[in-house]
């Protein structure tokens, strides 16, 4: 008897429970919580900025609730990533570099500010805070964020001062008849037309310039290219491929909304939400 007792003792002891009399354990330890509710609530403020900059930049394919979006994105509130993460030094390289995707897509690079990284951060772990539990999202209903708080007048002089060189306001009539939320307006003139959102155009193909190790050129709408690989469809509608190896054939890859993406880490947060006020009375 006197072995079993000192046995279950040992045992005891290896779990981590404390054998002495119950008057000397002291209070009872409270339960380790989530890392993501070990932080101190961030700044208001910054929560705030980060909520917008999420709406525009994270929300179509992540979700307004974090739980994933209508392009397929991961739920972020399971992200082991984003639980170590503190202040945007983890998931900052992701967003601004992009990344293969475990479905097999492609996370693009969204070039933001290391500024603008810690605020999309604060936002993040202010939701993920906010969990009743484990991949729970912070309520039952989403809150959807009003992004008509611009200016129409300063959206149109910023229009005319920074996008004239490409398009002409008559271009743009009609533009907001297209959309049945001004959110999808918003993210289709940011990502320079990637048809995000019902109602939103379909994308522009990007062209295509092969050139292989002898001198021909090959030129089309791409279809996919990598380091090993690329497809075109040619003018006539046939299926292109070439083996790529040491950087050959040459490939050069013209983007219709290049010119979009250069301009987003240049925007402000009022200069989007003026021009978004502005394109939406253009019905």
């Amino acid at each position: 008897m006197r072995a079993s007792l000192s046995l279950a003792g040992t045992c005891l002891l290896v779990l981590g429970f404390a054998v002495a009399p119950a008057a000397a354990q002291g209070p009872p330890r409270r339960p380790a919580t989530f890392p993501a509710q070990q932080r101190p609530p961030g700044d208001p403020a910054l929560v705030a900025r980060g909520q917008q900059l999420y709406a525009v930049n994270c929300q179509f394919c992540h979700g307004a609730d974090l739980r994933g979006g209508d392009s397929g994105g991961p739920n972020l509130l399971r992200s082991q990533l984003l639980f170590n993460d503190q202040e945007g030094e983890l998931i900052g390289p992701l967003i601004v570099g992009g990344s293969q995707t475990q479905g097999g897509g492609m996370m693009p690079a969204i070039p933001l500010p290391g500024s603008d990284v810690q605020a999309v951060a604060a936002y993040l772990h202010s939701v993920q805070a906010s969990m009743r539990g484990q991949g729970n999202p912070p309520s039952e209903t989403v809150t959807e964020l009003n992004i008509l708080v611009g200016d129409e007048a300063a959206g149109k002089a910023y229009f005319e001062a920074t996008c004239t060189s490409c398009h002409q306001a008559s271009d743009m009539n009609g533009i907001a008849a297209r959309f049945e939320e001004p959110k999808d307006l918003q993210n289709c003139w940011l990502r320079g037309g990637e048809g995000r959102g019902r109602g939103a155009p379909p994308a522009a193909p990007s062209a295509v310039t092969v050139t292989t190790s002898s001198g021909a050129v090959v030129q089309g709408e791409l279809i996919r290219y990598d380091d090993f690989f690329v497809s075109l469809r040619d003018a006539d509608g046939k299926r292109l491929s070439f083996t790529r190896r040491n950087g050959m054939p040459k490939v050069e890859v013209k983007d219709p909304s290049d010119a979009h993406l250069q301009l987003l880490p240049k925007y402000a947060d009022k200069s989007i939400h003026d021009v978004t006020a502005y394109l939406v009375t253009l019905k």
